[in-house]
């Protein structure tokens, strides 16, 4: 009966020592309004649009842990290229220099240059951010507007919300590599 109480204690500890981890990770991640807020000072505008886009990702995934701001320029003519770079950011900890590029195919034609803002969720160690990230993308830019597409590698997902000019249309499988440094090789 005494191995029982010791075990019994020590399970009581463990979860009471862990109550306040749980706590941590809470206040790491960010709330729709802080995202909103963030966004709007990014793209530099108030839109129904983009609280929508913002209000539709927190419904699927929740609160991210960490966000990226970015640009990019990408094109197509069935096969397309992307290059990107922007800052990732987490709270408590110094904005980080990122860039990404991937190929893509598809049905897909044209050109255009995007303001990016990443919503980024289970992201543990930022070194889990610098690999490929598959996704399948849909595009129409013609006029500005936003939209937002998912990408998944393991546990930690992407959310680019894109808004941006030029003329293109199609749709697209592909993948974008993160990394720390600026490359020309899509691959």
């Amino acid at each position: 009966m005494r191995p029982f109480c010791h075990c019994a204690a020590a399970l009581a500890f463990t979860v009471i020592a862990w109550t306040p981890a749980l706590a941590a990770d809470a206040s790491e991640t960010y709330t729709q309004n802080e995202i909103y807020s963030a966004a709007t000072d990014f793209f530099g505008t108030t839109t129904k649009g983009l609280a929508e886009v913002v209000e539709k990702v927190f419904q699927e995934q929740g609160e991210p842990n960490a966000y990226i701001t970015g640009e990019e320029v990408a094109g197509a003519v069935g096969v397309g290229l992307r290059y990107g770079n922007g800052t990732l950011h987490r709270k408590g900890a110094d904005g980080q220099k990122v860039y990404w590029q991937g190929p893509s195919i598809g049905f897909d034609l044209g050109a255009n240059a995007a303001k990016v803002f990443t919503l980024v969720y289970r992201l543990g160690d930022t070194d889990e951010l610098f690999q490929r990230f598959p996704g399948v993308e849909g595009t129409v830019y013609i006029v500005a507007g936003f939209g937002v597409n998912y990408q998944q590698s393991g546990e930690v997902i992407l959310a680019p919300i894109r808004t941006g000019v030029g003329l293109r249309a199609g749709a697209n499988v592909g993948y974008l590599h993160y990394g720390r440094k600026h490359s020309w090789i899509p691959f």
